[in-house]
């Protein structure tokens, strides 16, 4: 079950710009510690802290509830049966813009949930996202749930999922059809002339003005703030006076914005491969690059030890070079796939290769894949792995996350590079943080740039100043939000404790260790933290 839990985050742990155009340990771990214990595993000693970036603090939102707002505070949600067994749904109402809640027209949120099966125990509701931005939290929900948390936690909690707006079924971004998709996944993301360059800025407009004519004024209503707010409009309806979370990936950005928001009503939060808010976009795309780098180099450590690896038998700089050469092959001549209309590009080999960099599960089947590729001239297996990443299914319908993901993220935040030129002169520090994925996300980057809606956030500090303990994870080999953002996000939470996996993969808690599984098991039922510094 760990590999299906794996296999779920992953789809959902889209975390910059970089790839948008196109998120687990092996039984080898290292000897796991108990939660109470301090120091290393043995296996890697956790780096030192970075600097701290300088930003703003996010100031919390009054304790009283605006008069506006009390309908939507007091409002009963009617509760139907859907989805999985035992769970059922209910569409919450919020205002599309709650600085304008009386003017504003609404819109309608789709809310799961599975009751306590120890109502008597009950300790509130468990609200959970699986990350993104975009991914559905009534989907993760509905099929998580059951193995992601053990029996005693769903006893005394309900398991919660909340669409957040834009996404799934809360009124979710719509941008491009399958065909438009298809041409726009297609599109070279490294280009090596002014022609591939205008291509490139070309289908990002396109991608960006289909979502000003499919979605309108919704793009300017789905920033993290808006959807934390959601979140303490449910935490009320719901009767809980605290709100208890899980997040990940992502999902850590919202649990931390809700904490800063409303530390008086933060309960007990997990945030499980964390991001850090004070980081500007230039900063995490490059180092998100950087983590993509150290989880292909345990990948290739692991394969070249293998008589049948298809990168060879040197060591990871080897490696390195060998899926650029093959990247520069399929650029110039790209591999038949078995589909005549979607032939393995230069980008999609690239998001098939970074999406098995998300789970050590994956990598048989990554070494499977290049090995067609490579060695057969199949681009099949590879085509296969950018699809699951893309949410396209084999009828050529894409998932809402590919749509929502970009929206959110240009709003939070203003782009890290504004255009050609900026992403030239960048390029060597992307190259420098990841000499084998680097080119592409600089270029990828752009696409905020054509946003056609304006941010309306920056980067700024979560001190959430009276919250309680906050449980903040991260894995020290962990490709899409490196190590040091979990260590960046507890540094800056007052009441934040980190919580180190040495370990690979994106995400621990659900089965990657039990030192981790007990520590946030005991966290969530007994309300007792781990020591500071722990490391599993």
């Amino acid at each position: 079950m760990r590999t299906a839990r794996r296999f779920t985050v992953a789809l959902a742990a889209l975390t910059t710009s970089a790839l948008v155009l196109s998120g687990c340990s092996s039984d080898d771990r290292p000897d796991e510690r108990s939660p109470n214990a301090s120091g290393d595993s043995g296996s890697e000693s956790p780096p030192p802290p970075p600097d701290a970036p300088d930003a703003p603090a996010l100031e919390p939102l009054p304790e009283e509830i605006p008069a506006e707002l009390q309908p939507y505070y007091q409002q009963e949600l009617n509760w139907t049966s859907c989805g999985a067994s035992g769970f059922q749904c209910a569409a919450l109402t919020v205002p599309l813009d709650y600085d304008n809640a009386g003017a504003s027209p609404d819109i309608q949120l789709t809310v799961t949930r599975s009751r306590a099966t120890d109502p008597d125990e009950r300790i509130g509701a468990l609200l959970m996202n699986p990350g993104g931005p975009g991914a559905s939290a009534v989907d993760f929900a509905q099929s998580s749930s059951s193995f992601l948390f053990p029996q005693d936690v769903r006893a005394r909690y309900d398991m919660v999922g909340l669409d957040p707006r834009g996404t799934g079924g809360s009124e979710p971004v719509e941008c491009l059809g399958g065909e438009e998709m298809d041409a726009y996944t297609l599109t070279d993301r490294t280009p090596d002339s002014d022609a591939e360059i205008e291509e490139l800025l070309a289908a990002m407009d396109e991608f960006a003005q289909g979502c000003e004519e499919r979605s309108g004024e919704l793009l300017s209503h789905i920033s993290t703030i808006e959807s934390a707010r959601d979140m303490d409009l449910l935490r009320a309806v719901l009767g809980d006076e605290r709100l208890h979370y899980v997040g990940f990936s992502y999902g850590t950005k919202l649990g931390a914005v809700y904490a800063g928001l409303f530390p008086q009503r933060t309960g007990r939060l997990v945030l499980d491969a964390a991001m850090d808010p004070r980081l500007p976009t230039l900063n995490t795309d490059r180092e998100q690059a950087g983590g993509f780098e150290t989880a292909f180099r345990s990948f290739a450590d692991d394969c070249t030890s293998n008589d049948d690896c298809p990168l060879g038998t040197g060591d990871a700089d080897s490696a390195s070079a060998a899926l650029l050469d093959f990247f520069a092959a399929v650029d110039a001549e790209p591999l038949p796939s078995g589909d005549p209309d979607r032939p393995l590009t230069e980008s999609l080999a690239t998001t098939g290769v970074s999406y098995a960099l998300y789970a050590e599960d994956l990598w048989p089947t990554l070494r499977d894949a290049l090995s067609a590729a490579i060695d057969d001239g199949d681009g099949a297996p590879l085509l296969d792995l950018a699809d699951s990443y893309n949410e396209r299914d084999p009828g050529g319908t894409y998932g809402t996350t590919m749509f929502a993901f970009p929206a959110i993220s240009c709003l939070d935040s203003p782009a890290g590079n504004a255009d050609p030129d900026a992403v030239r002169a960048a390029l060597a520090s992307y190259e420098e943080a990841s000499p084998t994925f680097g080119r592409d996300f600089a270029w990828a980057t752009l696409l905020c740039a054509a946003w056609p809606v304006e941010p309306t956030g920056h980067p700024v500090s979560i001190p959430a100043t009276g919250a309680t303990d906050i449980l903040v994870i991260g894995t020290l080999r962990d490709p899409a939000t490196p190590y040091a953002w979990a260590q960046g996000l507890a540094d800056q939470l007052e009441t934040g404790i980190l919580l180190t996996y040495d370990g690979d993969g994106h995400g621990a808690y659900g089965g990657a260790s039990d030192c981790v599984d007990s520590a946030v098991n005991s966290y969530l039922l007994d309300n007792v933290s781990p020591e500071e510094n722990v490391t599993c």
